[in-house]
């Protein structure tokens, strides 16, 4: 019985590790073509920066896919964690609310863990890796150092155990989680200046305002909003590009 189990979840995990390197690749490489039109040269001279990069996220990949797959599998044979199907199971508002709450809450341990890896010791082990793309470019949103992946990839398998949320509604957050990791490493601001620079760019993390970390470090820690940067007293506003 133990063999048939720990086959059909080391498949489960290799399956979805392939999944997330095959998004990584998708969607990293469709910015990354996006900023060859749109930024000509801004990547030039950086060929073996980006291929470095490439191979620190595929290994994130692989990291990713271990807890993604026990859950996946968990979910699928015995009806572990609260994600539903049956999109009548909750009201049909909390379907937004529910992405809301996942984005929320993955927003705040990203904040906390990544302030935690730049403290000096684990910055030099650890998230270092990332801080190498000088700058970064679309490649670089899953360019982790393993021991920083693992941080990473824990908080949504460990999420859908605590707050129900409908399976499309989960491919929503995984779909903004991933577009938003590879759009604010990119180099340049895909989003207009006047949401940018106006109300909802007050609260929401862009390029320009990711930008600015990599360029000062000690600042500017969120993934998705700048409520904790704003509540901490480390938000440094915009960067330059």
């Amino acid at each position: 019985m133990v063999g048939p189990m720990f086959t059909a979840i080391l498949l489960s995990a290799l399956a979805m590790s392939v999944i997330v390197g095959v998004r990584y690749l998708l969607a990293s490489g469709a910015f990354a073509l996006a900023t060859r039109y749109r930024r000509p040269g801004l990547y030039a001279g950086l060929d073996r920066q980006v291929r470095r990069e490439i191979a620190w996220s595929l290994a994130s990949a692989l990291i990713y896919g271990v807890p993604a797959g026990i859950v996946a599998w968990g979910w699928q044979a015995h009806g572990w964690t609260r994600v539903y199907a049956d999109v009548h199971a909750f009201p049909l508002w909390y379907l937004p609310l529910s992405v809301l709450l996942y984005l929320a809450a993955h927003d705040a341990w990203f904040y906390w863990t990544h302030r935690w890896m730049h403290r000096p010791r684990l910055f030099r082990i650890a998230h270092a890796v990332h801080h190498a793309s000088r700058p970064p470019t679309a490649w670089a949103a899953m360019s982790f150092h393993p021991w920083e992946a693992v941080t990473g990839a824990v908080v949504i398998p460990a999420l859908v155990f605590l707050i129900p949320i409908h399976v499309g509604a989960l491919g929503v957050v995984l779909t903004i989680m991933t577009v938003m990791g590879v759009s604010n490493h990119m180099g340049w601001e895909m989003f207009p200046r006047w949401m940018v620079q106006g109300r909802a760019g007050r609260w929401l993390i862009t390029a320009s305002h990711h930008q600015r970390h990599h360029e000062q470090y000690a600042c500017n820690y969120g993934l998705y909003f700048r409520i904790w940067d704003r509540l901490c007293g480390t938000d440094r506003g915009l960067g330059h590009f």
